[in-house]
């Protein structure tokens, strides 16, 4: 169906298709405080000048071996939430021995799309400079949008991205003009397509694997398909994998379990990176 005959705020608006969202962000906050308790980790590491401009940092209790960092994006259609909504999400990979750093940044209408892009990539080069390591990159819906930015955008970038999950991402923002979600991003038509990834020129190596929830949306699920189509041919090694039964909500939880399929493949990307 083409996306015009589309009702647009009914395939974005996530708050909407999932009513219990509450339920499922305040438990986000919950077992994020908690894992901040007992993990090993650095927290509130300022990565530039801005109030939101930090990130945490989270070790393996038995050390990493000198792998790549797992660079972890929140969601909230780049206007909501902040980096303790996920520190829970480090476990399973810290677990399998990787260590994940998670930041915030700042939220629209405060800023613009374009320099949340440029924060992220200043808060991504922040890490390679500490770590002297690569990245591995993931996120959540606005945050996977962020995960291909930094792949596709390697100039910006001490080192190239090379390994990427976006997990319910977006990468198409056209759509997100006419709905509700607009009104603090403030978007054009011409900004949405400015700031798509799928407008890029597409990298031609390395690998992405693209996840959503099999109970997402039509249009979420087209957005998933359309990079692994569009990256596949210009030569990226991609994947599509649909968590079963999943919504916008829960498709993340895999990532604090560290024998869930989402860690497998974030170990198997880091194998890569």
């Amino acid at each position: 169906m083409a996306a015009e005959e589309l009702d647009l705020e009914a395939e974005y608006n996530n708050r909407a298709r999932v009513p219990d969202h509450p339920v499922h962000i305040a438990g986000w906050q919950r077992d994020s405080a908690a894992y901040r308790e007992s993990a090993h980790c650095e927290l509130e590491l300022a990565y530039g000048p801005g109030e939101r401009h930090r990130l945490d940092l989270f070790y393996p209790q038995s050390g990493d071996g000198d792998g790549p960092i797992v660079l972890f994006i929140h969601g909230g259609y780049w206007q909501s939430l902040d980096k303790s909504t996920s520190s829970h999400l480090a476990r399973g990979a810290n677990e399998r021995g990787l260590t994940v750093a998670i930041p915030s940044y700042t939220l629209a209408p405060a800023a613009k799309l374009a320099d949340i892009v440029s924060e992220i990539e200043a808060a991504a080069n922040f890490v390679m400079r500490r770590t002297g390591r690569r990245l591995v990159v993931s996120g959540h819906s606005a945050g996977g949008h962020l995960a291909a930015c930094l792949m596709a955008r390697p100039n910006a970038l001490e080192m190239p991205v090379r390994t990427v999950m976006p997990i319910s991402g977006l990468f198409d923002l056209p759509p997100l003009v006419p709905t509700s979600i607009n009104k603090a991003l403030g978007l054009t038509v011409e900004e949405a397509n400015r700031l798509s990834p799928l407008e890029w020129n597409p990298p031609t190596s390395g690998r992405l694997i693209a996840v959503v929830g099999g109970a997402e949306s039509s249009e979420f699920l087209r957005q998933s398909h359309a990079i692994v189509e569009r990256w596949g041919q210009a030569g990226v090694a991609t994947r599509y994998h649909e968590v079963p039964g999943a919504h916008h909500f829960d498709v993340v939880a895999g990532l604090s379990t560290p024998s869930d399929p989402l860690v497998d493949m974030l170990v198997e990307l880091a194998a890569e990176a």
